[in-house]
């Protein structure tokens, strides 16, 4: 009789001999090794109610290994699986996403700022735009990737950035192209099914339940200074001031694994394995045939029959390409790794959104999140409110209104973002401050300055180095100095009033060179790195991917996540990452 050659760490002596029963009773002899014991094996997990991942055969093979279960890739294999004939196996670094802190809005205060809950707890290197200062990267490391520590601000971004993909040389990816995969994958409570949204998706979007009233002066404030209010900034326009539509329902977070794993955690073709640290892709010749991981530690190997598809963002995604081999070839081998392909675009192209904290304080302190004796018992409230009703301040996403204006008077194309945050946010959280208050950032959006991301060893254990290059281009300075005093003059005006305090940070804003050391003293990223497996033409000789997301000079792996931008977008990067991945499903189930 055969055995059962399985990765059964964790299982029982009585769960082991009933998936040996059925693995003989379903799959005859000659099929060991084969997608047949993939599915045998995912029936067992229902008799024994082990999670399936667990029971993966090491000489088995999948249809498709994704690595990273992020935004897109979580999206990838929801959508993949959908299909009952294929088989797909996510591989996930971080553990579950069940913890109280991913599901109550308000925990990213606890997650980000300390890399708790499986945090990737990245750094840059010394940024001379920042005078020397190293920014901070967090990641998530978790199912649901970043969208499970993010801010849940649900934005589209501007149709102008992907018809300028499409221009460059990436036919599909138009804004008309992608605006019906944003209505399939969404189920707003905010629009009914309309021209610009969808009712029907596995991602909810939602108002928060409980704003600070706060929101209602800062939006008198924008239009005191003649923006205007915005219905919907993910609609006909752009330009504006709005209520933020959030990634929520119910008050809880409604992320990518929540939207398009847990949901579907009855299909038995669908496979998550958690706590596995990719190393790189394993390739015969030049098609990619699996993926080595370190798993309980222990490293093995797991095979992919049709494809290998890096999902692990902006900054895993191009470490893995070079720890496979392919990369700048120069670099590869200043490490000791052998070249597969040479693929200078590797690593390169890093875009990221610099934002400015504008912070004043309150004496309102019941209508914002503060450090005292009174905002600490408004919070324990809020947590009994939070678990009876699930309203209250720990249902805020933190980013209550959010607004899209422009320093050069084209409303079409916006190129700051105002995110308004009833609550002192200094150096994402991890300066603390006494008493209450509210900051506004101002995001420069379309940035010009370029970064990379390098290997800082052969090692896949150890971080990549990470160098955004903040404000390299002396453009962006200007412009986040024109943002940065629009912003001034909204929080300055009347509607305030009865709000405003002391600046937490005294500057002359009629002064560009103080701007300018404020700006380089106090500004950081606002996590939205991309564009280092940038997609492109044959033409370009830095794109890494083409329009079909497939890795130039190699068979059979391609990248899907935000990486493969080839600009950044106007606005966060979470919702255009999940529609990657909407987007690659359907190229990879057309044949493409």
């Amino acid at each position: 009789m055969p055995t059962l050659y399985g990765n059964t760490t964790g299982l029982s002596p009585h769960a082991t001999k009933t998936l040996e029963r059925i693995y003989r009773r379903r799959v005859p002899l000659e099929h060991i090794s084969t997608p047949e014991l993939i599915r045998a094996l995912a029936e067992a997990s229902h008799e024994t109610g082990r999670q399936v991942g667990a029971l993966v055969h090491r000489s088995g093979e999948i249809d498709y290994v994704i690595v990273g279960g992020g935004s897109a890739g979580c999206a990838l294999a929801g959508r993949l699986s959908e299909d009952p004939g294929t088989t797909v196996c996510v591989l996930e670094a971080g553990g579950e996403d069940h913890s109280v802190f991913v599901r109550a809005p308000l925990g990213i205060i606890v997650m980000v700022p300390f890399g708790l809950m499986n945090s990737w707890h990245y750094f840059t290197t010394p940024q001379k735009g920042f005078n020397g200062r190293k920014g901070f990267q967090p990641r998530g490391k978790v199912l649901g990737g970043s969208s499970s520590i993010n801010a849940m601000v649900y934005t589209r971004c501007n149709r102008n950035d992907y018809d300028g993909w499409a221009a460059a040389g990436n036919p599909g990816w138009s804004y008309a192209d992608l605006l019906p995969l944003f209505k399939r994958a969404e189920n707003s409570h905010c629009f009914s099914n309309n021209e610009y949204h969808g009712n029907s998706g596995p991602l909810h979007v939602s108002y928060l339940r409980s704003p600070s009233p706060a929101n209602e002066a800062f939006r008198a404030a924008c239009v005191e200074k003649g923006i205007p209010l915005n219905p919907d900034y993910n609609g006909a326009t752009q330009f504006g001031i709005s209520p933020t539509q959030a990634t929520q329902y119910n008050g809880e977070r409604w992320n990518a694994a929540r939207a398009y794993l847990h949901a579907n955690a009855d299909r038995r073709n669908l496979t998550v394995l958690k706590g596995c640290h990719a190393r790189k892709v394993v390739f015969d010749g030049k098609t990619a045939t699996g993926v080595e991981l370190r798993r309980d530690g222990q490293v093995e190997q797991i095979r992919a029959r049709k494809e290998v598809i890096l999902s692990a963002g902006a900054f895993g995604s191009p470490q893995l390409l070079m720890l496979s081999g392919i990369g700048p070839a120069a670099h590869l081998q200043q490490h000791g790794i052998a070249v597969l392909h040479d693929l200078p675009g590797v690593g390169q192209n890093l875009q990221d959104h610099v934002t400015s904290n504008l912070i004043y304080r309150t004496p309102r302190w019941k209508d914002t999140v503060g450090i005292s004796v009174r905002g600490a018992w408004e919070i324990i409230k809020a947590i009994f409110q939070w678990r009876r009703e699930r309203k209250g301040w720990i249902t805020t996403c933190v980013s209550e209104s959010n607004g899209f204006i422009s320093t050069c008077g084209n409303p079409d194309h916006p190129d700051i973002q105002l995110a308004f945050l009833p609550s002192i946010v200094d150096d994402h959280t991890r300066k603390t401050h006494l008493g209450h208050g509210y900051t506004l950032h101002t995001t420069l959006m379309r940035p010009k300055s370029r970064g990379s991301v390098t290997l800082q060893s052969a090692d896949p254990h150890q971080p990549p180095a990470i160098d955004p290059g903040f404000y390299t281009h002396p453009d962006d300075m200007a412009v986040a100095i024109k943002g940065a005093r629009m912003g001034f003059e909204i929080l300055e005006a009347k509607a305030m009033a009865a709000y405003r305090g002391k600046r937490l940070h005294a500057v002359d804003v009629n002064d560009d060179k103080a701007m300018e050391a404020f700006l380089r003293a106090t500004c950081d990223t606002e996590y939205h790195p991309v564009g280092t497996c940038k997609m492109g033409p044959d033409s370009d000789p830095m794109a890494v991917v083409d329009a079909q997301l497939r890795v130039k000079g190699v068979l059979g792996l391609r990248v899907v996540d935000a990486s493969i931008m080839p600009t950044l977008t106007s606005g966060n990067t979470n919702a255009p990452s999940m529609v990657i991945g909407e987007k690659a499903a359907d190229l990879m189930r057309s044949g493409a």
